[in-house]
């Protein structure tokens, strides 16, 4: 057993109101830059969609993330070393800007400027890219509100398997949004492709970086991701991510998106894993079952003396213990990880939407604060427990169906104290001291429950320093004038570096 510690991420779904409120904090601290005017590290899709960049999750055309062979070992889906240097200097797997979007200005002085006329002027959009005049066709949330129409939810890859009359149902009843970023992944594709080996797994925290220095702009990083979170600056060369805010991390501060999420949808916290199984759990024909047995349980005394052996701080063990990370996916286990058949073992969990089976339960004439008649409509209501077990279970429809139940049972027991009537919650295998913990874990936590965040140590100073050095916000990118950015190739110096 080798135990490490892994910061990791909870949202829950049903809680989401997709205000992008995230994606505009996260944008103006890490991407307000030129050369990344396309990137979003945090985006808010609505789902069925096809997303940003457009239909990230067919992995048939983008080869993303890895597959198991016929000799049951791993291999990434882009392919081994002899593919990578055949296709190096021409990959074939990248996204387009037009996959993404052209980021567009607008000509405000126009509407200052414009002679007199019996016409109002207008502010006309300009690519931020050329700063030529340009029609706005799409966007990182251009279906948003809209996946439910057939233009956009016939594109959704997880609708393949589901049918004509699915997606029909589909459009009647059934729309969330979902929140994405960088996974942080336990076995990251995007590590294993990199040929230069910029991009590492920090020992400390888990956080998965991009040495700046290190990047030769080889984009193998950019095509293995299949999550599609990871941008190329087009000014630089060199890719870019999400960093997990981790100057904010490290002094115990939440992330952007985090602090600044109108709905409380995300929770923060310290999850202790056995390295030694992750190779294994990547290969696993039940990549959920085996992604839960790498996790380990904080208070096992067997864990506290083995993370003692292997570094791992008392505080942050103290930390892990009092996660809402661990508490969720894995104590009350209603929290799942996104797309687990690409086998990167996610570290950023969703808590999938109630919503839409309260609506179907009050559809069918019953009452959707009763567990029993949620209980029915889970199980009758196979459309939207499809495509959410596409999300989030790899298909698995009973692992969706009983977080679904779980809480359903959460309201009806709350429901059922409020009114002093029977409790009728029993079936979802929770205690009510569980279903009320859980409630207030969901519903009614405080910041410091719902992020519990260690502070760095001083004996990490070194690695954490040698990240810090390697920061996209180091990069000497040019200034832009009047919209257009000039054509700057990037400089190395006689050492082979970055300045």
């Amino acid at each position: 057993m080798r135990v490490r510690a892994q910061i990791a991420m909870v949202m829950n779904l049903d809680k989401c109101i997709g205000c992008s409120t995230c994606s505009v904090t996260c944008k103006q601290t890490w991407t307000n830059r030129d050369g990344v005017e396309y990137a979003w590290f945090n985006n808010v899709e609505a789902k069925p969609g096809v997303g940003y960049p457009l239909a990230w999750e067919d992995q048939a055309k983008w080869k993303g993330g890895w597959a198991v062979g016929a000799d049951g070992r791993l291999r990434l889906r882009g392919g081994g070393k002899l593919r990578k240097a055949v296709t190096i200097f021409a990959n074939p797997d990248l996204p387009t800007l037009d996959d993404y979007y052209e980021p567009a200005t607008y000509d405000y002085d126009n509407l200052v400027s414009a002679p007199l006329s019996d016409r109002m002027p207008v502010a006309r959009p300009r690519s931020a890219i050329s700063g030529r005049p340009m029609k706005v066709t799409s966007g990182p949330n251009w279906d948003d509100d809209l996946a439910g129409s057939g233009l956009y939810a016939a594109a959704d890859p997880n609708l393949k398997a589901l049918g004509d009359k699915v997606r029909m149902a589909f459009e009647q009843t059934y729309l969330f949004h979902l929140p994405r970023l960088c996974e942080h992944c336990l076995n990251p594709a995007c590590v294993a492709a990199c040929p230069s080996g910029a991009i590492s797994k920090r020992e400390s925290d888990g956080i998965v970086l991009i040495d700046q220095h290190k990047c030769r702009g080889w984009r193998m990083c950019v095509s293995a991701c299949p999550y599609k979170k990871i941008y190329t600056n087009r000014l630089t060369g060199n890719a870019e991510k999400c960093i997990f805010c981790f100057p904010r991390v490290e002094e115990g501060i939440p992330t952007v998106c985090s602090e600044t999420c109108v709905g409380r949808i995300r929770y923060i916290g310290l999850m202790l894993y056995d390295l030694d199984k992750v190779g294994d759990a990547a290969a696993a024909k039940d990549a959920v079952a085996a992604q839960y047995g790498c996790f380990l349980d904080p208070s096992d005394p067997a864990v506290i003396a083995a993370a003692k052996a292997d570094g791992v701080p008392d505080d942050w063990m103290d930390a892990a213990r009092h996660s809402p990370v661990w508490a969720l996916a894995m104590k009350y286990r209603v929290a799942l990880p996104l797309h687990p058949e690409y086998r990167t073992l996610p570290m950023v969990w969703y808590i999938p939407p109630l919503s839409p089976v309260l609506d179907a339960t009050s559809a069918l004439g019953g009452d959707n604060a009763a567990a029993d008649d949620v209980f029915h409509a889970v199980t009758q209501l196979r459309i939207p427990l499809r495509y959410l077990a596409e999300l989030f279970t790899a298909g698995d429809v009973d692992l969706v169906a009983g977080v679904l139940m779980k809480l359903a049972a959460v309201r009806s027991h709350m429901r059922a104290l409020t009114t002093q009537t029977a409790d009728d919650s029993a079936a979802a295998g929770l205690s009510a001291s569980d279903l009320e913990a859980l409630y207030r874990l969901l519903a009614v936590a405080k910041i410091a429950d719902r992020f519990v965040i260690p502070k760095a140590h001083r004996e990490d100073a070194a690695e954490l320093a040698a990240w810090t050095s390697g920061c996209p916000l180091d990069s000497t990118v040019p200034v832009t004038m009047a919209g257009k950015t000039p054509a700057v190739k990037p400089r190395f110096t006689k050492t082979g570096r970055r300045p």
